[in-house]
């Protein structure tokens, strides 16, 4: 069989550098040839020695998970670099950024490239993780990987804000503020987990440390731990889901070709591009730095990090206990059951079948134009408080909006299961599909539609 010869073939290679660089009989190898063998023999530490032919197609995976892995590395890389410069000391951050761009030749550069490489690793991984939801990569012997993927996620997103901080200009200064003064609202450990990650009472010397000790030392090293975990489960569950269209029966024995060089030379195409790609912009757009950190004077508006926003945006308009505390938890806990669901295992197929497609086609555009419209409502129209004012505003505005969100979700979850006869997977879907552009779509009003005083404005 033509699969099992290239099993053999890959695992004579490995057993003749094995031998011939670590133990046993000498094998006599040129040093290029040693040298090839041994980057190989990396390579399949990583993957299997063969993969399925279907599965290496771009369209599949977009190459999103490799992706992450580019940005990791190049993170690591200008993060090095940069501590060679920063000083992480209030009264000499801020000038050490301004050393770094304007006397170390590319110095900006390279923060730029740092910077929007953060960005972007945001982006790719949650795109990353839509692909794995979107082809149903989360089924059975994948469930845990689901949960671990949610926490690099979480991971990309503290290391993000955690490195927000360390310029040390007005817009860290205060979205730091703005992010760390929500945690008070949490009952009982709120005002001793914002002590703590603050280091005391306000946003000074010791949050710096804090935040400069976590980005370049605690998230690096999860990261490391992680990484590598989330790999060997995926090469535990036999590799990415194998893709196969609606009513297709899963195939026990694909066509497979070498890892070395199919899915290689691949990867590397995909790994080039994006380097591309971010340098090119790196140079095209600088990363941001405003006027020194003065905590005298808040900038108006005073905002949190773009992917904070949306979660900013809820304080607008829900009781800050519902909005940082509540709304977040329900929303993790509604991603972390996904694979525990108990619904028929379909993966593989994009977003589960053609029903489905239809299904989330109609839960986008239904969030798209529900979400802003509540937003006018609650705006302009509505003021729950004053509709009921002998009512606490922890009710008023957080536990009834809170009940009334949770029972549309039920009813919405109801109606498109009825309406299209669909599965709990289709159905289930949808609402993950409405959450999330309806989250999208707040955060898209807080970077682009907030004004002074975080009222409304026409962006243009």
């Amino acid at each position: 069989m033509p699969g099992e010869n290239l099993q053999r073939d890959q695992d004579s290679l490995l057993r003749r550098v094995w031998g011939s660089v670590f133990k046993g009989p000498i094998v006599p190898v040129d040093d290029r040839q040693r040298r090839r063998t041994v980057l190989d023999f990396l390579i399949l530490h990583i993957h299997p020695p063969t993969v399925p032919v279907s599965t290496i197609r771009y369209t599949h995976t977009w190459g999103l998970g490799g992706m992450s892995l580019v940005l990791f590395l190049v993170l690591a890389l200008t993060g090095i670099l940069l501590m060679f410069v920063y000083r992480p000391v209030p009264m000499e951050a801020y000038s050490s950024i301004l050393t770094l761009q304007r006397e170390v030749m590319f110095g900006s550069f390279v923060r730029s490239i740092h910077h929007w490489s953060a960005n972007f690793l945001i982006i790719v991984a949650l795109l990353h993780l839509l692909r794995v939801y979107f082809t149903g990569g989360f089924h059975r012997e994948r469930q845990f990987n689901w949960i671990i993927g949610l926490s690099l996620l979480l991971l990309v997103v503290l290391a993000n804000f955690t490195g927000y901080l360390l310029a040390w200009d007005q817009l860290a200064y205060w979205a730091t503020t703005i992010m760390t003064s929500m945690l008070a609202y949490i009952p009982v450990a709120g005002l001793w987990l914002q002590r703590t990650i603050r280091g005391g009472t306000g946003i000074g010397a010791a949050t710096l440390t804090n935040f400069f000790t976590l980005h370049t030392t605690i998230f690096p090293v999860l990261f490391v731990i992680f990484m590598p975990w989330h790999f060997w489960r995926v090469r535990k569950a036999g590799g990415v889901v194998l893709p196969r269209q609606e009513g297709e029966a899963p195939s026990d024995k694909p066509d497979r070709a070498n890892t070395i060089p199919s899915l290689v030379t691949k990867e590397l195409a995909v790994a080039l591009v994006l380097l591309a790609f971010v340098l090119v912009f790196s140079v095209l757009f600088h990363a941001p730095l405003d006027q020194m950190a003065n905590p005298g004077m808040s900038p108006n508006p005073a905002r949190a990090p773009w992917y904070f926003m949306g979660i900013q945006e809820l304080l607008l308009h829900f009781h800050p206990l519902f909005a940082v505390l509540f709304i977040p938890i329900t929303a993790v806990l509604f991603l972390v059951s996904i694979p525990y669901l108990k619904y028929g295992d379909d993966p593989g197929v994009w977003f589960i079948s053609e029903k489905g497609r239809r299904m989330a086609v109609v839960s986008a555009t239904v969030a798209f134009v529900v979400t802003p419209a509540l937003v006018l409502l609650d705006e302009f129209f509505i003021d729950l408080p004053a509709l009921m004012p002998g009512l606490p505003t922890e009710i008023s505005n957080g536990l009834i909006p809170y009940l009334l969100v949770l029972g549309g979700l039920t009813g919405y979850y109801l109606l498109l299961k009825n309406k299209y006869e669909a599965s709990k997977a289709e159905a289930v879907q949808s609402v993950f599909v409405f959450l999330f552009v309806s989250f999208v779509v707040l955060t898209i009003v807080g970077v682009w539609f907030r004004g002074e005083g975080m009222k409304l404005v026409w962006p243009l």
